[in-house]
């Protein structure tokens, strides 16, 4: 029995590992919900909604499974300067087994209004993170093994750089949310290295909104990812709102798993929501999904009013 344990505990950690290696290290930090934490792919999107916002998300992934990802962030984004410029602030947390990154980020965009309705902004950001690895926690066959001997730790810096335009009806943005190639590399008494690096991100984002009617609206949105060293991955989503109040949608990522989502809007300044990933791949019988809370709330008024609902 013990025997049986120890390989059910090795298969499990196996697939963690491939799955891991399947998605490279997108090792930006990943929501189901990343239409309400925009400023974690593009810096360009700060003061786009007109006020101050506070964002916070927390997904955790993979519920079951030891050492899943875990991920909390939480952003603010304000106009300022009459709205030609957008400023913006997150903290985020990002745990996957013995790997764990802080960091903050500032953002900074430049807002040209088009349209009486579109803005073109010019973002770029910049922030430091924290990265840890526990390696002398791992567990391996062979006693002292010397690539598993010491931890690992540093400060590395980060940079994005985007461009985003938005209207009442429609956004598209280009990104780079990992503008910077970085590593930390040690070396031990036995003369082992070890290297840790975050490679060049490319993001695409769109979305539209179409009434069908006086009391439903439709929003479908997509999101293209590209790293170095993976596929090239797609977020298709569609959202139903419901008179403005209730939204439910559906989400498919490509070679990774089917979302459903739920937004409610509690009041015209806070809203809420909620996703639930169900992964497609051998893993996904492993665990019992992924959940993934979402809470905004707007402060101050637009127009003389407050601008309810904000569809992006």
């Amino acid at each position: 029995m013990r025997i049986l344990q120890v390989k059910i505990q090795w298969l499990i950690g196996a697939c963690l590992f491939l799955s891991v290696l399947q998605v490279s290290a997108q090792q930006h930090p990943m929501y189901s919900q990343y239409m309400f934490n925009m400023l974690n792919i593009n810096p360009a999107y700060a003061g786009s909604r007109g006020v101050l916002t506070a964002t916070a998300l927390y997904r955790n992934q993979w519920t079951g499974i030891d050492g899943a990802p875990q991920t909390s962030s939480i952003g603010f984004d304000m106009p300022v300067n009459e709205k030609k410029i957008g400023l913006g602030f997150q903290l985020y947390d990002d745990k996957l087994g013995i790997e764990r990154t802080t960091g903050f980020n500032a953002s900074y965009a430049f807002r040209i209004q088009l349209t009486e309705s579109g803005t073109l902004s010019l973002g770029l950001q910049a922030g430091m993170l924290n990265y840890r690895a526990n390696y002398a926690q791992v567990r391996t066959f062979q006693p002292n093994d010397p690539a598993f001997s010491q931890n690992i730790s540093g400060i590395l810096p980060a940079a994005a750089a985007g461009i985003y335009y938005n209207s009442d009806r429609f956004y598209f943005g280009i990104s780079t949310p990992a503008l910077l190639k970085t590593k930390i590399s040690y070396d031990n008494n036995t003369d082992v290295t070890g290297v840790t690096g975050r490679d060049l991100h490319l993001y695409l984002a769109t979305g539209f909104v179409v009434s069908l009617n006086q009391d439903l609206a439709l929003k479908p949105s997509l999101l293209v990812k590209a790293v170095s060293g993976a596929p090239v991955e797609y977020d298709i989503n569609t959202n139903l709102w419901i008179q403005n109040v209730l939204a439910l949608g559906f989400s498919y990522r490509t070679g990774d798993s089917y979302v459903g989502m739920a937004e409610l809007q509690l009041s015209r300044q806070l809203r809420m929501g909620y996703a639930y990933d169900k992964t497609f791949s051998n893993l996904g019988n492993l665990n019992n999904g992924t959940h993934e809370l979402m809470l905004r709330m707007e402060f101050g008024k637009s127009s003389g009013k407050v601008a309810s609902p904000r569809y992006f």
